[in-house]
């Protein structure tokens, strides 16, 4: 996503403010119909039940990831009152000025033990007062600076466990993993290590093969403690091999660091459940199908539910046929064992990268007076699936359709139909038309036009081909790993979701190297292994701009009772794109995720301009923003200290989109 909205000032500035009332006018609005609200009379706050809150004490607020403050004093009345109550500076600007250049700043804190927790992105741990933001305590988690992470320095955020039967040190620990692949767990109080954990508090992980180069493997999501289990999952270069590292969840023991037990969405002997699945070579020799995004965790059911993502390579799959199961699903293990119960796969045989990017939503929906707990799997194709938690059926309709099947390169073997939610319907569009290609101006608007006609795209699931696949949305989405927020006494869910188009071409890999020389700025992969090596690009402009029509960023909240969508608003301003030229809300593509809260707000980042906004969550107003030193992509958080109500969140930045690094973690209150 690197190069995906950099406007040009200068002598394009004119014509860009010249065009501002046309946008904002409706004329370059996206088929869906733009912002859009519905009368959420059937949506009864007052009918359903408050959820049961644990504080925030886990990533995603609780096990299930909810994203629910129970915290109410700031409202939709006052939220315009809110202020900085304090902030904090991890140093990193200054102590780290190369590396930080190659991070993301995409953690969000847990208030446990008295102390705000989060990490950075080169890992380290930190402690604050919840009331001021003085530093507690630092654990230095001695990053590998050497390293080139495949998917950036990044941390999103700690696991906090506590032994009910003991005292002393390490009775209540920290769990953070890192990006050169250890998991460390540290005392909640002082950050001193867990001697009895691992070696000194440290458990080293073996990606399990030599490496193509120092970063190729890492972890970037918070561990998840389930029981008596840490569990960790790990995020992998993509489209470098096929025989690629394997896509293993790991647990271990929470007291000692010992290995308990591994799960490999590929089956590696011929009696396994999904083995028909995988009809290439036995057993397969491809990789990944890994779990980077959060997991939830149901105690009571002792279930973890597991989001995977694709095999590899991302775009050829003539080596695998097959629907391969248990990649691009999710997947509910028992946690005491790593047996699976059930999996659901959101797409078959997946060659459009189109992995499951966030966490599974473990949500109360009332319907009808009566409780149904589900699953809810937002996803980068703009869909959301709905689950029965017991058993992996939908709960909402899903139903399965033919998909394109002309343009696949020889060898491929794709499936002839994919997985539909009857609803809700997408968030975002699937299709596009060259018609409505943007463009700031003729020359522009007709580039845009030319690409989009000179790409295959017969819809969603349209084959990666040797001419080139328009894929609408891109492979980052629709939805990403910012995840969900959900308001279980209106059944609604909210998130955000990203409107821009990749152009894919498949390459023979004896032109790969040729084609890499040619195309200095695309990214080009080999895929060793496979037939076909990779080109992927945002589809631009020739002013850097996406030919797609804006919004490029939306908020939406959508009823999972109905599977209606209750309102959709365009989510950011390209303010910071265009160096404060213009402050058209357009949209951003939206990383980072939102979070509600019972006062009957949404509050989220997660845009390329600097700000933190509030939104009504019944109507998706905009109620209140406030700038921030970095894009803010990282979810925000809130909670309640010694009578006072906080909203926190991270400003980093985000190097994979040129977002200027931040190291700040800040707090906003009402005034005392």
């Amino acid at each position: 996503m690197r190069r995906v909205v950099k406007i040009i000032a200068g002598v394009f500035a004119a014509a860009l403010v010249a065009l501002v009332a046309a946008i904002l006018g409706g004329s370059m609005i996206w088929r869906l119909g733009g912002d859009h609200s519905l009368d959420i009379d059937g949506v009864a706050a007052a009918s359903n039940p408050a959820p049961e809150t644990q504080g925030w004490a886990y990533y995603g607020a609780d096990a299930g990831g909810s994203r629910y403050a129970a915290a109410s004093a700031i409202t939709p009345d006052n939220v315009g009152e809110l202020e900085i109550a304090w902030r904090y500076s991890t140093g990193d600007l200054l102590s780290k000025p190369e590396a930080i250049k190659r991070s993301a700043g995409e953690t969000t804190p847990i208030l446990v033990e008295d102390s705000l927790v989060f990490c950075t992105p080169f890992n380290d741990i930190i402690a604050v007062d919840p009331g001021t933001g003085k530093q507690r305590w630092r654990f230095d988690a001695k990053a590998d600076l050497k390293q080139h992470p495949g998917n950036q320095y990044v941390c999103r955020g700690v696991a906090y466990w506590k032994d009910a039967g003991a005292q002393g040190p390490c009775a209540a620990r920290i769990f953070g993993a890192t990006n050169d692949y250890r998991l460390n767990a540290v005392d909640a109080k002082t950050g001193e290590p867990c001697a009895s954990f691992g070696a000194g508090g440290t458990v080293h992980i073996d990606p399990g093969m030599s490496l193509v180069w120092p970063g190729e493997f890492q972890i970037t999501s918070a561990p998840t403690v389930a029981g008596d289990v840490v569990v960790v999952g790990s995020s992998i270069g993509d489209n470098s091999r096929v025989a690629a590292p394997r896509g293993t969840v790991r647990a271990y023991d929470v007291r000692t660091g010992a290995l308990r037990w591994t799960f490999d969405p590929i089956p590696r002997a011929a009696g396994a459940v999904n083995a028909g699945d995988w009809q290439g070579a036995q057993p397969p020799v491809e990789g990944h199908a890994n779990a980077w995004a959060p997991m939830s965790y149901d105690a009571a059911r002792n279930l973890l539910f597991v989001p995977t993502s694709s095999p590899s390579p991302d775009f050829f799959g003539g080596l695998r046929p097959g629907d391969n199961r248990y990649a691009d699903s999710v997947v509910a293990l028992d946690a005491s064992t790593g047996e699976v119960v059930w999996s659901f796969q959101t797409v078959h045989h997946d060659v459009w990268d189109y992995d499951l990017p966030s966490q599974p939503g473990l949500y109360t929906v009332w319907r009808d007076g009566e409780r149904h707990d589900v699953v809810a799997q937002t996803t980068k194709t703009g869909f959301v699936f709905v689950l029965d938690r017991d058993t992996g059926e939908p709960f909402l309709p899903v139903e399965e359709r033919p998909v394109p099947q002309d343009g696949a390169v020889p060898g491929e073997v794709l499936s002839p139909t994919q997985p539909f939610p009857v609803a809700p319907p997408p968030l975002v569009p699937n299709t596009v038309d060259a018609k409505d290609a943007f463009g700031l101006t003729w020359f522009d608007k007709r580039a845009c036009a030319k690409a989009i006609r000179a790409l295959r795209h017969e819809g969603l699931f349209t084959p990666p081909s040797l001419e080139g696949t328009l894929f609408l949305p891109f492979t980052g989405g629709g939805g990403n790993w910012g995840s969900a927020a959900y308001d279980q006494r209106r059944n609604l869910l909210v998130v955000n979701m990203s409107n821009l188009a990749h152009l894919v071409q498949l390459i023979p890999a004896d032109k790969v190297e040729a084609t890499r020389e040619t195309l200095h700025d695309a990214e080009i992969s080999p895929q060793t292994g496979a037939p076909y090596g990779m080109r992927r690009e945002i589809l631009l402009s020739p002013l850097d701009l996406p030919c797609t029509p804006p919004p490029w960023g939306v908020l939406a909240a959508v009823d999972l009772a109905k599977g209606e969508i209750v309102w959709r608003k365009t989510l950011g301003t390209v303010e910071d794109l265009s160096g404060g030229l213009v402050k058209a809300k357009i949209g951003t593509p939206t990383l980072g995720g939102p979070m509600v809260t019972a006062g009957g707000l949404v509050f989220i980042g997660g845009t390329l301009d600097y700000y933190l906004r509030a939104f009504d969550i019944a109507t998706g107003e905009e109620l209140w923003r406030s700038r921030l030193p970095a894009a803010g992509v990282a979810t925000p958080m809130s909670y309640s200290w010694r009578g006072r109500q906080y909203v926190a969140i991270f400003a980093g930045g985000y190097s994979g989109v040129d977002a200027p690094p931040g190291d700040e973690l800040i707090a906003f209150a009402l005034p005392n």
